[in-house]
């Protein structure tokens, strides 16, 4: 099922044993576009520290009560290793982390042990990259912390650059809720289509500049305002991918 960020924000977490408290943010991977933790505010219950919840504690979620339950019990959460939420954090940390709940280390990955300016064309969203220089490293020039994750809330009001200039801001992301991958990101208009919002798919991004803020995509201005029309009120079927898919001669990318 497609669900976006923006709906999931304040969906309560239910442990094994009791609420915990509810989701303020999403962090995913750049390189390969993928929501790897849900960032929790458990409210009274911790005061002052915010929980990083990675998406393999995570069951099948009750959408009509707006609940994610996880397969971990209050103690285990309060007593697994605190780590800061500022972004970019400790990569020893996150290893800390998820050593203590037995998640494996998505960044053993070869997409992750590439050599510096490497450009992994093969993954959806990969030529997007473009890390901030010298993000994640220390005084030795080595890096202690992770650069590829990023806040969802931060980059919701970046930017979109068409070809020929500016054109709206993303307004959301739409996320498959079994592989937790990023399948769009959701682009308003507005700035310059009044009340339009239309989806681009991540492997559609031609570059991102984190410092200025900005999404840019190998497209003029007129492709976007003529593209198939986003109805949030609409759940998005196959009917509508293969419109717009095809609308922006794309592969379909399920087949």
């Amino acid at each position: 099922m497609l669900k976006t960020l923006m709906e999931m924000r304040g969906y309560r977490l239910r442990a094994i044993d009791k609420d915990l408290g509810s989701v303020d943010d999403f962090y995913f991977d750049d390189r390969l576009w993928e929501i790897r933790y849900l960032v929790a505010d458990t409210g009274n219950w911790l005061p002052g520290r915010n929980v990083l919840i990675g998406k393999e504690a995570l069951e099948p979620s009750d959408w009509e009560d707006k609940v994610f339950p996880l397969t971990l019990t209050s103690t285990e959460i309060e007593n697994s290793p605190g780590i800061e939420t500022n972004l970019p954090f400790s990569l020893q940390k996150e290893k800390e982390l998820r050593l203590f709940f037995k998640w494996r280390d998505y960044w053993t990955d070869d997409v992750f042990l590439q050599p510096a300016g490497f450009t992994p064309m093969s993954v959806p969203g990969g030529e997007a990259i473009e890390p901030a220089p010298n993000e994640g490293t220390n005084s030795s020039g080595t890096s202690d912390r992770n650069p590829y994750l990023r806040s969802a809330s931060e980059v919701q009001g970046y930017y979109i650059g068409a070809k020929d200039g500016e054109i709206g801001h993303v307004d959301d992301f739409i996320v498959d809720d079994s592989s937790w991958k990023i399948r769009y990101i959701v682009v308003d208009t507005q700035n310059w289509l009044p009340g339009k919002k239309v989806l681009i798919a991540p492997q559609w991004v031609h570059s991102i500049n984190w410092s200025d803020h900005m999404v840019d995509v190998a497209m003029n201005r007129e492709t976007i305002e003529r593209s198939p029309e986003y109805d949030p009120n609409k759940p998005i079927n196959r009917e509508y991918e293969v419109r717009m898919y095809d609308f922006y001669g794309k592969p379909h990318d399920w087949e």
